[in-house]
């Protein structure tokens, strides 16, 4: 077990975040042990927990347009969602080309000048196209090994080439547009798999409000086994649409078992969120994931957040068709906006932040 000699955390994390250099910079310093503010507390570090070799379901999105093979597929979402909160789609529409070029786009762009990616260094949460390492750096418990571009995609101030940088310009257009796509389609399936019409939470605006994306870069670790990429956490969306590189890395939870989720080529990866598990009351789960780092290389993943309208009027609880007396509504209905505030506030530390809502 290793320690951590005494040291002033807090400043340390303001001198780590006055470099505007991420954890990429520590890494191009040559460093060979990593700074304490990215040691996990000792109880973190000594939890044991056991892994195992299982796999999350894999759906093919292959024939969705043919009914027969749309029922199997619906039920596969399903059984999915209310076992394991995770599942992986192929054929899923988006081209190869499309997804390779939004991995290479993310590498150029965190690999590129760092005096380039410092004019896009901020945690102010308003700006559309951000750059930073740990959005809750000052809250955590431990820092994460992990730097961040985000985009953020709003109806009333919506993205354009321009907004982008340079490096990734083209590529991420293309992305977005077809992963909100992407989005639309699968939203409609799980509606089905919950048995309510298919356009029903299309029509509650879960894809179609505040919707983000995060272009992560893992820069390899001299002591993976003394940090994460990213805490163990649940997301506060509807659903999650991830794209990751062939490295690996991330993990569910499901039980008491960490199960990796391993990349499969042209896979994208598929979670039920916060929001989604509190819409179905509670019959889809949004389960504990986590991001390992290694030694040996860099790893890139490009998750799509989508968090629903954030409009102040919007109200989002248990689906009336899904409640009854012998099935009692489990939460209380929030407004996005307020939800994502106590996100912002709250540090990622594994505590389900949907609990917070709980009637």
């Amino acid at each position: 077990m290793a320690s951590v000699v005494n040291f002033d955390r807090e400043k340390e994390l303001k001198a780590f975040d006055e470099t505007k250099s991420g954890v990429k910079g520590l890494v191009d310093a040559g460093i060979l042990n990593i700074p304490g503010i990215f040691i996990r507390p000792p109880d973190e570090l000594s939890e044991e927990l056991n892994y195992s070799n299982l796999q999350v379901p894999v759906i093919n999105l292959q024939g969705i347009e043919n009914s027969d093979t749309r029922k199997q597929i619906v039920s596969q979402v399903q059984q999915a969602s209310e076992q394991w909160g995770f599942f992986q789609v192929l054929n899923h529409g988006i081209p190869q080309r499309v997804t390779e070029g939004m991995i290479d786009g993310v590498r150029l762009f965190h690999e590129q000048d760092l005096e380039t990616k410092k004019q896009l260094y901020t945690h102010d949460f308003t700006r559309k196209v951000r750059f930073n390492s740990n959005y809750d750096l000052f809250q955590s418990r431990s820092a994460n090994w992990r730097d961040t571009l985000a985009l953020t995609m709003m109806p009333s101030d919506p993205l354009c080439a321009d907004d982008l940088p340079e490096s990734c310009r083209f590529t991420s257009m293309e992305y977005l547009s077809h992963i909100l796509e992407l989005g639309d389609t699968l939203i409609e399936l799980f509606s089905e798999a919950l048995g309510l019409e298919v356009d029903h939470l299309k029509a509650m605006e879960c894809t179609k409000g505040h919707n983000t994306v995060c272009g992560h870069y893992y820069p390899a670790c001299p002591q993976p086994e003394l940090t994460t990429g990213i805490r163990k956490h649940s997301d506060s969306t509807f659903i999650t649409i991830l794209l990751q590189d062939q490295i690996g890395g991330l993990q569910i939870l499901h039980g008491d078992t960490w199960v990796d989720v391993e990349p499969i080529a042209g896979a994208l990866v598929v979670n039920v969120g916060d929001f989604l598990q509190i819409v179905s009351n509670d019959k889809f789960k949004s389960v504990v994931h986590r991001a390992q780092v290694n030694k040996a290389e860099a790893r890139i993943s490009v998750p799509c957040f989508f968090h629903g309208s954030m409009a102040h009027s919007t109200e989002y609880g248990p689906i009336k068709h899904l409640v009854s007396e012998v099935n009692p509504p489990v939460y209380r209905s929030f407004q996005v906006n307020d939800y994502m505030k106590k996100f912002f506030s709250t540090r990622l530390d594994g505590q389900e932040l949907r609990n917070l809502f709980k009637i």
